[in-house]
């Protein structure tokens, strides 16, 4: 009978109480990390609105709501927060209404087009207006009137090839035009603003509305080749006149005016190679509108910025600074700037503006290092006659609560001598549990870029996670090799025209020398990881290197410049400026550019030992896929190093489907783990762990001791098995009492034969006595009955599992409701069989860290309220009522289990 029953259980039980391991990071916890973003105050400044990111499991996507916080609403020292959208659809760009009341906003609901409005104080969004050739890029021209940008509408052109899915490559007389478009609320009616004959890339209006400036696109190829610059504009929306200004900028951007409407500041850049977008340090600019005149910002900063905000007629600057993020506030007077030191305190180098009221008094920003999970602040901004005081620091809501009980490892901004002989700096993570003169594996984890830059902020993400590198017990440098953004013109231009790779591959072998010199590094376990520019650099590395690292994760990157020139969608202009020209082009006495092949890891891809793994995503225009195709068969036909190749559908060069960053991750730390740490199990692929068979190899943890009974034999008597809680607490019964365990005590207790296993039901207060009394007495120890306290929390763990367990619901075999119990009963009294089933029949649910079996189910179970013998629970002849799940079940099918002190 007990083989039969054990054989008809086939229902997957989910065990409600497994929870995230609490002191482990894990790929969920980097992946749904929150924060804040779209944030803007409201012109009254007492609110902010801002969007967060959330997961759709089922849609396999992320979408943005949209919450407001009330600063003037304070409960527990905190503003209070309210979420505003909460639906499966993404709702973005939130505007605030002139009279503070009323957000705007843009959403994918009901397919999009729409601009849509909610109260402050509650309610439903409330579809303004539909726009049938779209909308997007909101912004306020006056009260009454909302300024967007959109198409045209369809030509005789485009409706006559709609049903041809035919890509142009280059037709610059059919592309579609952005134009900048306002809509006046109340009387319903869009007017055209711009006459511009190419694509709006962008634009901004001044505070009193009269003024437009924009920025069209001038080529259907500017991103590949970087020719037939971007225009801009400005619009007097009074008179009518346009003219174009900033014409000798390279790559003029951030258009923002100041609050008198006098003008405008804007960053361009500063490069030796204009042509070709060369990169370069960003220098801050103000144009005046009385007389068109621009005036560089003396910043007092050689490095230049890496952005800024407007604070009033001022600006708050993000000074370009290596590793830490700096801010500087420039006070404007004419047409000069007096810098002025922002003090945020011990938060200084690790502040990023997330918003500035419109006066300029109030600021929200996010604070954070590499070790420390971002706080989400504000502070009051005074202008004092010599100086900028910032006050009343305090977090404006407070997000990822679970996130910070997980410990996170030490980190600091290393520095060591690197190629030219110059600093290099880069974010170092300390293994978890760091013990000084003991060597470690290091994982160099490789910014993109390459002009990107790793700073001292949190930076947890699905293609760069330290935390759980280093919880695994390695070293994780992120290196700001030559070349790497935010350290000066010199410095970023400094691997162009050919000395690409070799500059950055120095650096990092500096780093190895100098980590290894100091003891801390092991250097039979050293590892290369990066997406785009970080793979690229990780596979020159291996090529160069066979026999250094142990694993490579390469993440759409480069492995042939001869191919990548025409197929990048950014090929013409990183190609000439890194490699010095074209393919094609007479280089050093040859007919063609040596450095195309030189640069090519697939030109000696034989050379590589390291197991690597590769990773694209199929609509990857940066870096197209088939450069992952060319990586993996160079390696799969040279036959050397172990290869593994992911590709995902549908994804472009960042990953943004949830499925796909998470088996990025997953198959990522399984390389690592096998070829770095050597840590790695391979799953069994037939095996699912919550299945019945999987049920039955878990209660092999608990082994049958005495001719096949469960339970510990402690000096010739069978006792229950306990486990702990938690550290330092009690200990819990792992199954009911069962039989046997009581007849080893007790011989007059009986049963029938078969029913060793099974719990032991219908004893009395005084026999559970006697059990006790002589169970402690040979042990030593102090078993007992849960109290009225425990008992509340285990029938309350009891009701999470209790309808996928031994319940009525089981026998059943549909979806019992209340009404169907006293027919049901019926026919169990007709089978005259025993529904309760051997102890660990069904999957264990968890108490703690504790796993423990029957709790839903099987047998109710007694416990103590004062003297009286009380139960809770539910046993195989209960109905386990979902709606009322506090209810309790009378005593008739009484176990027991047993608490340890």
């Amino acid at each position: 009978m007990r083989n039969l029953l054990l054989t008809i259980l086939t229902l997957t039980a989910i065990s409600v109480f497994a929870q995230e391991n609490a002191d482990k990071w894990t790929i969920d916890h980097v992946i749904n990390t929150k924060y804040v973003g779209s944030a803007s105050f409201s012109p009254d400044g007492k609110a902010i609105v801002w969007t967060q990111r959330r997961g759709l499991k089922e849609k396999d996507r992320f979408i943005n709501d949209i919450y407001l916080t009330r600063l003037d609403l304070v409960e527990n020292g905190m503003p209070r927060t309210f979420r505003l959208t909460n639906s499966d659809d993404n709702d973005y760009s939130p505007l605030f209404s002139r009279n503070s009341e009323d957000i705007y906003f843009l959403s994918s609901r009901e397919k999009g087009k729409k601009l849509w409005k909610m109260s402050i104080f509650g309610g439903e969004p409330l579809k303004v207006a539909e726009f049938k050739n779209g909308i997007s890029r909101i912004s306020w021209k006056d009260e009454n009137t909302i300024l967007y940008t959109a198409h045209d509408g369809k030509t005789l052109y485009d409706k006559e090839n709609e049903k041809d899915n035919s890509v142009v490559v280059d037709d610059s007389v059919h592309w579609k035009r952005t134009k900048v478009f306002a809509y006046d609320l109340k009387k319903k009616t869009s007017t055209r603003l711009t006459d511009n004959t190419h694509p709006i890339s962008f634009y901004t209006v001044s505070k009193d509305g009269r003024y437009l400036v924009i920025q069209q696109r001038m080529s259907m190829k500017y991103g590949y080749d970087g020719q037939h610059k971007p225009q801009s504009f400005i619009y007097d929306l009074v008179t009518g006149s346009k003219k174009r200004i900033i014409e000798n900028h390279q790559e003029p951007r951030g258009f923002t005016f100041s609050a008198d409407d006098a003008g405008f500041y804007f960053t361009a850049t500063s490069t030796s190679a204009p042509k070709w977008n060369g990169p370069g340090a960003d220098e801050l600019y103000y144009y005046t509108l009385a007389d068109g005149s621009i005036t560089k910002v003396d910043l007092q900063w050689q490095n230049g910025h890496s952005g800024f905000d407007v604070a009033g007629n001022h600006i708050i600057v993000n000074l370009a600074n290596g590793p830490y993020r700096t801010l500087a506030f420039y006070r404007k007077s004419g047409k000069t700037w007096s810098k002025q030191a922002l003090d945020f305190g011990k938060m200084n180098d690790h502040v990023r503006v997330l918003t500035v009221t419109e006066d300029g008094n109030k600021v929200a920003f996010n604070y954070s290092t590499a070790s420390m999970i971002p706080e989400f602040r504000i502070a009051d901004l005074s202008l004092r006659k010599r100086d900028v005081l910032l006050s009343n620091n305090k977090e404006f809501v407070r997000l990822n609560k679970n996130l910070a009980q997980l410990p996170t490892t030490r980190s600091e901004v290393y520095r060591w001598i690197g190629a030219n002989d110059e600093e290099v700096n880069g974010m170092l993570y300390y293994p978890e549990n760091y013990e000084a003169g003991k060597k470690y594996p290091l994982m160099f984890s490789i910014h993109g870029g390459p002009t990107g830059v790793d700073t001292d902020t949190w930076s947890e993400r699905w293609s760069t996670y330290p935390q759980i590198l280093a919880q695994r017990g390695a070293f994780v440098l992120k290196p700001n090799y030559h070349g790497s953004g935010n350290h000066g013109q010199d410095f970023v231009e400094s691997i162009g025209n050919g000395v690409y790779y070799d500059l950055e591959e120095i650096d990092m072998l500096k780093a190895i020398e100098d980590l290894n010199a100091k003891g801390m590094i092991d250097m039979d376990k050293l590892g290369v990881m990066g997406w785009s520019n970080g793979a690229i650099l990780a596979t020159m590395m291996t090529l160069r290197h066979p026999d250094m690292f142990k694993v490579c994760a390469a993440g759409a990157g480069d492995v042939n410049w001869t191919s990548d020139y025409g197929t990048c969608s950014f090929g013409v202009t990183f190609d000439q400026y890194y490699f010095g020209g074209a393919p094609w082009d007479d280089v050093d006495g040859k007919t063609y550019n040596e450095k195309y092949i030189l640069k090519s890891p697939l030109f000696e891809i034989e050379k590589i030992k390291t197991p690597t793994i590769i990773f694209h995503g199929s609509e990857d225009r940066s870096v197209p896929r088939d450069q992952g195709w060319e990586y993996y068969h160079g390696l799969q036909q040279v036959g050397i190093a172990p290869v593994r190749f992911l590709w995902f559908p549908g994804q472009p060069h960042g990953l943004q489907k949830i499925t796909h960053q998470k088996r990025k991750m997953k198959e990522e730390l399984a390389w690592i783990d096998t070829y770095l740490f050597e840590t790695y199990e391979a799953k069994n692929e037939s095996f699912k762990k919550d299945s019945p068979l999987g049920n039955v190899i878990a209660l092999q943890d608990y082994a049958m001791e005495s001719d096949g009974l469960y339970g510990k034999v402690h000096n010739d008597k069978l006792i229950p098995q306990v486990v702990s809680t938690n550290a330092d607490s009690i200990s819990i019964g792992v199954f009911e009492v069962t039989n046997a365990q009581v007849k080893s005590f007790m011989n007059t207790h009986s049963y029938e034969i078969g029913l060793e296993n099974h719990p032991a039901v219908g004893m009395t207060r005084e026999q559970i006595n006697d059990y006790l009394s002589a169970l402690n007495a040979h042990t030593g120890s102090n078993y007992r009955l849960p109290n009225a306290l425990e008992a509340v929390k285990l029938h309350k763990a009891a009701g999470k599992t209790a309808g996928k367990e031994n319940t009525l619901q089981y026998w059943a075999g549909y979806d019992l409701t209340l009404t169907d119990v006293p027919g049901l009963l019926n026919k169990v009294n007709e089978a005259k069989a025993n529904l309760l089933l051997e102890v660990g029949a069904f999957k264990s649910s968890k108490i703690g860290k504790a796993k423990i079996y029957d709790l839903g189910g099987n047998a109710a179970e007694f416990y103590l309220d004062g003297s009286e013998l009380k139960s809770y629970g539910y046993s195989a002849y209960d109905f386990y009522d979902k709606t009322n799940p506090a209810s309790k079940t009378g005593t008739n099918h009484c176990g027991f289990r047993l608490i340890l002190d």
